[in-house]
């Protein structure tokens, strides 16, 4: 949250009128988080709430992509990168494979019916760092 206060006045400094908007906006979304938990968000909370504002905005430009809006793409894509900055960097198929691999290893799954178990125990290990999508499609692939 300190953070995301010095971006803000830095913004406003630079009459950076994306960033300021997204920063406002992300603002609003963990305070929202912090009225509906009902106490102070942990580092781990407030990661979620941006890795869900990252996911949601990478969904619109898929959505946008299709009905032909490319203003809006750029637009949302330039939201992206700043909501990005926020976040710890994100894990590449490869990595995320190895730490899948040693999941798959740390649970003894055999197969297919092993995925919620899998799911279940990596997820927390690349909160905030890889998208949900990527590492069920890699946990499909391991084991099938």
């Amino acid at each position: 949250m300190d953070e995301l206060n010095a971006q803000m006045k830095q913004s406003m400094l630079a009459k950076d009128k994306v960033t300021l908007s997204v920063v406002r906006m992300l603002k609003t979304a963990l305070v929202n988080e912090k009225i509906k938990v009902g106490h102070e968000l942990s580092e781990d909370e407030e990661k979620s709430v941006l890795a869900t504002e990252l996911k949601q905005r990478k969904e619109s430009v898929s959505e946008f992509k299709k009905g032909g809006r490319d203003d809006l793409v750029q637009e949302t894509e330039a939201e992206i990168k700043v909501v990005e900055r926020f976040l710890p960097a994100q894990l590449n198929k490869a990595q995320v494979a190895d730490i899948v691999d040693a999941t798959i290893k740390e649970v003894g799954a055999t197969g297919k019916q092993d995925f919620g178990k899998v799911m279940k125990t990596l997820m927390p290990k690349v909160k905030g760092q890889a998208d949900g999508g990527l590492v069920s499609s890699v946990v499909k692939e391991k084991l099938s």
